[in-house]
């Protein structure tokens, strides 16, 4: 055991330990964060830390991403994001990273049938992202995406910061925000993409979790 796996270890609960420790592969974290209705911040934006996640049983994606993350850690995986950049007209969306047999992985907590897990077949993280670039866009059809973050590693911080934090994240994800970016293609070549099609355009329609009637303002951290 890593002695970022002590640290982590030592700071759970019982109950957060029984339930870390079946989460033992990427696919049975996803699994987890398919089941937890999701978190459509109705009182304000959140930025969760795994132990609220745990506490409120919903997540939104970076709420999701963040668990992920601590779960991988707590395996003894590297603990890292991906925040994928948007149109200022969208939102982003954040994804937790992992690695088998040097291929590269997602997984991701979303509402919509649309920037979900990915399987680790992909020989790099920048071909891992690409992946999204063709289904994100807007209601109108307009494709949004345009960067994403090289692998954040959540280890360069405490995990009592983070993993068991009783405030906000607010701070992880304007780290996370701010972080060094790659474009997925030149502006010429962003300006020339085909709209997404009608056909393509009705998956979005199709949500996990029924969409709350009460109207709530855009979050920046509920993101997708």
């Amino acid at each position: 055991m890593t002695a970022y796996q002590r640290r982590l270890h030592a700071l759970l609960t019982p109950a957060e330990h029984r339930v870390f420790t079946r989460l033992d592969t990427p696919q049975k974290i996803q699994d987890f964060l398919d089941r937890l209705p999701v978190n459509f911040s109705l009182h304000g934006d959140t930025a969760m830390s795994p132990r609220s996640v745990l506490n409120v049983r919903m997540a939104h994606c970076a709420e999701g991403a963040v668990f992920a993350a601590a779960v991988l850690a707590y395996h003894g995986r590297p603990p890292l994001l991906m925040d994928i950049r948007a149109l200022p007209s969208d939102q982003d969306h954040i994804i937790a990273l992992f690695r088998e047999q040097g291929l590269w992985g997602a997984i991701s907590k979303t509402n919509h049938a649309i920037l979900r897990w990915r399987d680790p077949i992909y020989a790099s993280a920048r071909e891992l992202a690409m992946t999204y670039a063709h289904e994100y866009c807007l209601p109108g059809g307009k494709k949004s995406m345009l960067s994403f973050s090289k692998p954040f590693s959540l280890a360069r911080y405490a995990p009592r910061s983070w993993v068991v934090a009783p405030e906000d994240l607010d701070w992880l994800l304007v780290e996370l925000d701010t972080s060094p970016h790659l474009p997925i293609a030149p502006r010429h070549a962003l300006r020339k993409r085909r709209r997404t099609s009608r056909v393509e355009l009705l998956s979005q329609d199709v949500v996990e979790w029924p969409v709350p009637r009460k109207p709530r303002r855009k979050s920046a951290t509920a993101r997708r």
